[in-house]
């Protein structure tokens, strides 16, 4: 039985190391689908009627003050050089004023040693961070402890549950019973005591999943789309079944764009906290995902190359695109005249290009 669960926690732990180099070294971008920030462009208001410097980008997530509606996606972590990719992301995200994302933590549920590469409340003592489980694993003995678990782990404000169907079937120790976890994840929601939220990991989350899933308690929706990371791309490239491997072409353009899921969660749910994410680079998808819907705009494996990048030079690579990124979505709010983010979630100025 030990010889079993030492294998289990070695293999789940090596796998986030082979995601992470495939992540930075392999082509794993969606081909074919676009994130559909394309498909819509802002009128420029020739006079904006504001001053660049009043331009307030701050809000509140997960009852948190954050200098911007910015969120460093779900990535990593699980190994020792996982731990030092979530350090500087903490210590960028505590220095910026951005929300964190940890990746799934079960790898230290299965093995607690590795819990520091999770624990990054002493890089980030003030911001949201938000612990993450696969929820196909409420069907493999997982449940409201471990999520517990994570949960004090991580000293998080709130727990996503992550869902990766196709994923699991490309990885080659998926696990594919994805039966009756809507149940159980409304469980986890009534009892946990931190605000659950639901998260793809690339192929998004469309209205009609996210109303069931807030109607079963739910806190928020990250829908995660399509454009960004493909992950029966990145499974291709580990995958020992060649027919697994030669089928993954066949989906590298699967999944609901970004800015689709972003439109029509909104539209459906004009409650629900809606985090954007899935191939956004740039302030100005953010602040075309803001202007569709969402509250806050994520960002993964853009960021990834900094900090993985070892010294002062990643520290340095991954502040400025962070800092980019911000100057990016305050230029877009002033090029349109927009001087908070009420403002930008209303405006007018962002048109469909048919």
């Amino acid at each position: 039985m030990t010889d079993r669960l030492d294998k289990a926690h070695s293999t789940t732990a090596r796998r986030k190391g082979e995601h992470i180099r495939i992540c930075l070294e392999e082509q794993v971008q969606s081909v074919g689908t676009v994130t559909g920030f394309d498909r819509y462009r802002f009128r420029h208001r020739a006079l904006p009627e504001i001053a660049y410097e009043d331009i307030q980008l701050s809000t509140v997530f997960l009852g948190k003050p954050i200098q911007a509606p910015l969120l460093i996606s779900s990535m990593t972590g699980g190994t020792d050089e996982t731990a030092r990719i979530n350090a500087r992301l903490a210590a960028a995200a505590e220095a910026r004023g951005w929300a964190m994302g940890l990746g799934s933590m079960r790898a230290t549920i299965e093995n607690e040693a590795l819990a520091g590469t999770f624990r990054m409340r002493a890089y980030a003592p003030t911001i949201p961070i938000i612990a993450n489980l696969g929820a196909v694993q409420f069907n493999y003995g997982y449940g409201v402890d471990q999520c517990r678990r994570a949960v004090e782990l991580a000293e998080a404000d709130a727990l996503v549950l992550h869902l990766n169907s196709l994923q699991e079937v490309f990885q080659p120790e998926g696990n594919t019973d994805f039966r009756g976890l809507l149940r159980r994840i409304g469980e986890v929601c009534r009892v946990i005591g931190v605000p659950v939220g639901v998260k793809e990991v690339g192929w998004g989350i469309d209205a009609e999943t996210a109303a069931v899933l807030v109607e079963a308690g739910v806190s928020f929706i990250d829908v995660a789309g399509a454009g960004g990371t493909s992950w029966s791309q990145v499974e291709k490239y580990r995958a020992r079944d060649p027919l697994r491997a030669e089928a993954a072409a066949a989906f590298a353009g699967w999944g609901n764009p970004t800015a689709a899921c972003v439109r029509e969660v909104r539209e459906a749910l004009p409650e629900v906290p809606l985090i954007a994410s899935g191939g956004l680079t740039s302030g100005v998808d953010a602040a075309k995902a803001i202007a569709l819907g969402a509250d806050i705009a994520g960002y993964g494996r853009s960021l990834l190359a900094g900090a993985a990048e070892s010294g002062v030079d990643g520290t340095e690579l991954l502040q400025r695109q962070m800092e980019r990124i911000e100057f990016e979505l305050r230029t877009a709010m002033f090029g349109i005249g927009s001087e908070n983010l009420h403002e930008l979630r209303s405006t007018n100025r962002l048109v469909e290009q048919i």
